[in-house]
């Protein structure tokens, strides 16, 4: 192995190892080095006419065959579980939005987008094919604003994000 190798080994295996460290005490996802290395990962879980995790925990078991039914239900209470949530809040950086449809029977999607007027100017991310047990992932470098997120096709409400620092 020449010089040059075992350095660049070294160097990779000093960030694999303080990523570890990092991981270990609970701090990992933290620092300019980790964050260009790899996204922080949100796992959000859709059921009927909302995201659990959004709602504090809390899965209201709706029950939907269709989006027509979810309209109807978040019409009578979206709006109270929206202003009852507290907004998602993180750091600028990079993101790996993992959504799961849980038990809905049909397709959902996911969209993340900057709030009203920011949303033209703030970065977005969406995507379908979320069939009834299906995880996809949607990736986006997230800078400081206010965002929403939702499924248009489930439909939820619109949750709130909010990026500082």
């Amino acid at each position: 192995m020449s010089g040059c190798d075992f350095i660049t080994n070294c160097a990779a295996t000093a960030v694999l190892a303080a990523g570890v460290i990092a991981t270990a005490f609970g701090i990992a996802g933290t620092g300019p080095a980790y964050a260009q290395q790899a996204p922080r990962i949100i796992e959000l879980t859709q059921t009927g006419c909302q995201f659990i995790e959004s709602e504090g925990g809390v899965d209201h078991g709706f029950q939907t065959a269709s989006a027509a039914d979810c309209a109807a239900i978040n019409e009578q209470s979206g709006a109270e579980r929206v202003a009852d949530a507290a907004p998602l809040r993180l750091e600028p950086g990079k993101y790996i939005f993992r959504v799961t449809n849980k038990n809905v029977p049909y397709e959902l999607g996911f969209w993340l987008r900057g709030q009203g007027f920011s949303r033209v100017t703030l970065p977005s991310t969406s995507g379908g094919g979320l069939t009834e047990g299906v995880t996809r992932d949607y990736e986006i470098e997230l800078t400081a604003g206010e965002y929403l997120y939702s499924c248009p096709l489930n439909p939820t409400p619109d949750y709130h994000l909010i990026v500082e620092g």
